[in-house]
């Protein structure tokens, strides 16, 4: 699990078949979990400047590929007794966005991310969202993109300072958002107000 705070920018070294090799300051162990882009994966080599972990094609094929190749966000898989400060994050990428238009409001940036309808009902306004790991929160949710508004500090730290018109990025939706909508389109015509009582008393 994660809470989609970033750690470290860290650096990709190489890409080669499955093998994707980082320069970074973090410590990995092998075996380690380790949300790159916001996408979990396994530490399988530890190297002096940094570690390298499995990024299988299966992987490859549904992440925004363009931005592993020079810098990239890193998070280390939370330890027992370890501050809780983001949200929850799994590292399971669920769709890929793209960023449709960065306005500078002067004190923040508006950024609105186009994505597939389906995932929309997992995207709640004033929920969480997860930008390639970044933990954020959503302002305005359309039919088929919503907005974020993006404070000048984080813009500076993270990738976000790259982004621009046409980019794409790994998103996960808000995780509490597709247990709900997954037990709802189960209960379908079903639902009585003890079955919200219930889901609601689960988070």
């Amino acid at each position: 699990m994660f809470t989609g705070l970033i750690r470290e920018i860290a650096h990709v070294k190489s890409l080669v078949g499955s093998k994707l090799t980082i320069r970074a300051k973090h410590k990995a162990k092998l075996g380690d979990s380790i949300a790159i882009n916001g996408a979990c994966l396994t530490v399988i080599e530890v190297l002096d400047d940094g570690f390298s972990v499995e990024l299988s094609p299966e992987s490859q094929k549904l992440l925004a590929m363009e931005n592993y190749k020079n810098e990239v966000h890193i998070e280390p898989a939370m330890m027992m007794g370890d501050r809780f400060e983001g949200h929850i994050v799994q590292g399971h990428v669920d769709c890929l966005g793209e960023i449709k238009e960065i306005k500078n409001s002067g004190n923040s940036f508006d950024v609105f991310i186009k994505v597939d309808k389906k995932f929309i009902p997992y995207i709640i306004p004033k929920g969480s969202i997860t930008i390639d790991g970044v933990s954020l929160t959503v302002n305005d949710v359309f039919p088929d993109s919503f907005r974020l508004t993006i404070i000048p500090h984080t813009m500076k730290e993270t990738l976000f300072k790259n982004y621009k018109k046409g980019s794409l990025i790994n998103i996960e939706t808000d995780m509490f958002a597709r247990y709900v909508a997954h037990i709802i389109s189960h209960k379908k015509n079903s639902l009585t107000w003890d079955d919200v009582d219930s889901i609601s008393a689960r988070y």
